[in-house]
C-alpha cells in the first residue's frame, strides 16, 4: 500500500502556560499541505519487520525511527503482524512542518487498513498520541483546533481554498524545539485564534502571531528577513510554522510573489491551496 504523508502549517501559535509535567499547553491551528513524503506498507517477506529509507538523511537508529515506532505500538495495542516499510523522505525535518509525525500517523493508516485490523480513527488517534503531541492530527488530517500540549482537537472552521503558499526552508537553518520552547515566556492570548481566523485574511497580520518568533528570529535573524521578503513581495499573511524554521507566505492567485527573489533564503516549496 503506497501513502503519501504530507506536511503542516501553523496557522496562529500561542505557548499559553507552562504545565507541571514540563510540557506546554499551547492553542494553535494545524493545517494541512501539500508537501508530501511516499510511504509503502507491505506484509513483511521475512520473519522480522524492516525499514528501508531514501530521499532526505534520517539519522537516528531504525528502531527510534517514528515509523518503526508506530509499527510497534500497532503490534502491541492492535495485533498487526511484521511489515515491510519504504519511506522517501521528502519534506524537510526541523522545519516546523511534521514530517515524522504525518510518516508515523499514515503508517498507523496504512498498517490498520492492510491488515484489516479495524482499529476506529478516534482510538487511532488516541494511540498516536503516544508517539507525539502532533500525530494525532495527521490520523484526521484536516484543518483541526489544537489545545493542550497540542493533542486535544477539534475542528477548525478555516479554509484556504484557491490561494497560493511560497514556504521557504533553509538547509543551513535547523531550530531545536527544546531551544525554542526554552526561551518562551508563556501568556494567555490577547484574542482567540479561533476569532481572528474568522476575519479576512488580509486582516490576520498583527493579530495571528507565532509566539516562537521573537527568540527564534532573535537568534536567526535571517528568518526575520525572510517573513519581512515574504510581506515585501505581497503575501497576505506570512509566519514562521512550528518552532521554525520553515518560513510561509500566504498569496492571491492573481498577485504570486517573484520566487527568484526569495531564492536566497532557501529551498522554495509552491503550493497550491
Amino acid at each position: 500500500m503506497i501513502l503519501f504523508p504530507n506536511a503542516k502549517v501553523n496557522l496562529g501559535l500561542n505557548i499559553v502556560s507552562r504545565r507541571t509535567d514540563g510540557y506546554h499547553n499551547i492553542e494553535t491551528v494545524f493545517y494541512p499541505i501539500n508537501i508530501t513524503d511516499i510511504l509503502e506498507v507491505v506484509p513483511a517477506a521475512g520473519s522480522e519487520s524492516t525499514l528501508t529509507t531514501y530521499g532526505r538523511t534520517i539519522d537516528c537508529p531504525v528502531e527510534k525511527n517514528l515509523v518503526m515506532k508506530a509499527l510497534r505500538l500497532m503490534q502491541r495495542e492492535c495485533g498487526a503482524p511484521e511489515a515491510d516499510i519504504f519511506l522517501n523522505k521528502i519534506i524537510p525535518d526541523g522545519a516546523g512542518l511534521g514530517g515524522g509525525s504525518a510518516d508515523a500517523a499514515f503508517t498507523m493508516l496504512a498498517v490498520n487498513e492492510i491488515f484489516n485490523l479495524g482499529v476506529p480513527q478516534e482510538r487511532l488517534a488516541s494511540l498516536a498520541a503516544r508517539i507525539g503531541a502532533d500525530c494525532p492530527f495527521f490520523i484526521y488530517n484536516r484543518p483541526m483546533m489544537a489545545t493542550g500540549i497540542g493533542d486535544v482537537l477539534t475542528t477548525a472552521d478555516v479554509s484556504l481554498k484557491g490561494y497560493r503558499m511560497l514556504l521557504v526552508k533553509s538547509d543551513e537553518i535547523s531550530v531545536p524545539t527544546a531551544l525554542a520552547y526554552s526561551r518562551v515566556t508563556p501568556k494567555p492570548s490577547d484574542m482567540p485564534i479561533a476569532e481572528i481566523l474568522r476575519r479576512p485574511i488580509g486582516e490576520w497580520q498583527g493579530l495571528l502571531k507565532n509566539d516562537f518568533e521573537p527568540s527564534v528570529f532573535a537568534s536567526f535573524p535571517q528568518l526575520a528577513e525572510l517573513k519581512a521578503a515574504l510581506l515585501h513581495h505581497g503575501a497576505l499573511y506570512a509566519a514562521m510554522s512550528g518552532s521554525g524554521s520553515s518560513v510561509f507566505g500566504i498569496f492571491d492567485s492573481a498577485n504570486m510573489a517573484d520566487k527568484v527573489a526569495l531564492e536566497k533564503f532557501g529551498n522554495i516549496f509552491d503550493i497550491q491551496l
